[in-house]
């Protein structure tokens, strides 16, 4: 009897976990995973950077490229320095593009605040001893107010200065990586005020072919990328409206 017994209990064990996993499964199931091996995420990472190193050349081109204006240049009425980072080559190709007779005037914005008039003054002063160095004739210093966002509002108060001056065509000179983004602030603004822009980049430090090569060339390209997209898909939308 006991023998017979617990062959009875075999043979019901199966059914009872049946009905056991039928109202089980409503609560829970269970599923067969693979987890890879250091070995292989080791080798993803070295095929990775091996395939980054080898078309370096390409991507980065590209990289910079899309961060870049086309350079642009026709007979204006003025020079604008776009002088947010103040660097000196910037001013070396206004005076050289003033000299090819291309504009009359140029046109030199400086950032100023209501806080620290030493810091104006210190400002203005750089500008002007860069223009007198890099001998541009007549230099006209514009001061900026320096609101957020700074770029949208500085190419603001220089439509209303533009227009004001009867002023109809500017060639804007601008930083290399900074230029797309530049050439498409000021075409959204002065285009409301019927002025024709056109856009002259200029590379400072970091260059197209070469600034992965170094933290601060990658450094730069970075923030500009995100700035880049940042106004492209968030502050000039805004502005059509």
């Amino acid at each position: 009897m006991r023998a017979h017994s617990e062959r009875d209990t075999e043979v019901a064990s199966p059914s009872t976990m049946q009905r056991r996993s039928t109202w089980q499964r409503h609560f829970y199931h269970r599923k067969e995973s693979f987890k890879t091996t250091w070995k292989l995420r080791m080798a993803i990472v070295v095929l990775a950077l091996l395939v980054i190193s080898v078309t370096r050349n390409s991507w980065s081109m590209s990289i910079g490229q899309s961060l870049t204006c086309t350079e642009n240049i026709g007979r204006s009425d003025a020079i604008l320095v776009d002088n947010v980072d103040q660097d000196y080559l910037l001013f070396e190709r206004a005076a050289a593009l003033h000299k090819a007779g291309l504009a009359s005037r140029v046109l030199i914005p400086v950032q100023v605040s209501h806080e620290s008039e030493r810091a104006n003054s210190a400002s203005i002063g750089i500008a002007e001893l860069m223009a007198r160095v890099a001998q541009v004739q007549a230099p006209e210093i514009m001061p900026i107010r320096a609101s957020e966002p700074i770029s949208l509002n500085a190419a603001y108060q220089i439509s209303d200065f533009l227009t004001r001056e009867h002023l109809r065509a500017v060639i804007v000179i601008t930083p290399g990586f900074r230029s797309k983004r530049s050439s498409l602030i000021y075409q959204a603004v002065l285009a409301r005020a019927g002025i024709t822009m056109y856009c002259v980049p200029v590379f400072v430090g970091a260059a197209l072919e070469d600034w992965t090569r170094s933290w601060h060339g990658i450094q730069e390209v970075g923030n500009q990328f995100f700035k880049l997209q940042f106004y492209r898909f968030y502050v000039l939308p805004s502005l059509r409206l």
